[in-house]
């Protein structure tokens, strides 16, 4: 397999200045509607990136699952996991969403934080019970013998919370809210001429710049 020869150029869209939101939500809202249309229920999977302490970045794939003007990106996880004892330590946090079909990337930068204890209970308690199970059982980032193992904490979770629905927010559970700083709306062009469109807060405002690429 010869990687150097895989390529194709990107041809769908150009990104002007003009086209664009005066703020990066609005944006972000209708880039991402037409990613919903050509991607469907996968367009909120999210690349989230965090620091440990040691400064070793680490990177994983998380859902989207709230979009606040002052709050930020939302989404969901176990507090316990490497991703949560990074930002804990240091709670900054970028984030990439990337749309092949449209030849789109947003790339945002910013500052991540728990969400309130009802947000994350509400959220909680309106995935399927089956979800909900599942996070009650996981040791999320934990070394674990087989998957028969898995299965068996799983069986002792049902027991116990049989007949109980909607099933309570574990303590180890919740969201985080990432409130950008940057955000750049990158568009494929031919010959990897791209156009990115970079937001970037400046106190109360929103100063838009052009990158080269």
């Amino acid at each position: 397999m010869n990687l150097a020869d895989l390529r194709r150029d990107y041809n769908l869209h150009g990104l002007r200045r003009a086209d664009l939101a005066p703020e990066p939500f609005a944006q972000f809202q209708r880039w991402f509607e037409e990613a919903e249309q050509a991607i469907g229920k996968d367009a909120n999977a999210m690349t989230l990136a965090t620091v440990s302490p040691e400064g070793q970045p680490s990177v994983r794939i998380v859902l989207l699952k709230g979009l606040d003007l002052a709050k930020g990106l939302q989404f969901f996880t176990n507090y316990e996991s490497d991703k949560c004892i990074e930002l804990d330590a240091q709670p900054r946090a970028a984030l990439i969403f990337q749309w092949l079909a449209l030849d789109r990337q947003v790339c945002i930068k910013g500052v991540a934080s728990k969400c309130s204890e009802e947000e994350s209970r509400s959220y909680f308690q309106s995935r399927p019970r089956a979800s909900q199970l599942a996070a009650w059982t996981s040791k999320q980032s934990r070394v674990v013998a087989d998957r028969a193992t898995m299965d068996a904490w799983l069986a002792e979770k049902e027991a116990h919370f049989e007949g109980k629905d909607p099933l309570p927010l574990p303590p180890f559970w919740g969201g985080y809210w990432v409130v950008p700083t940057e955000v750049e709306f990158w568009q494929g062009r031919a010959a990897r001429f791209h156009d990115r469109m970079r937001y970037r807060r400046t106190g109360d405002e929103w100063l838009i710049e052009r990158l080269s690429p």
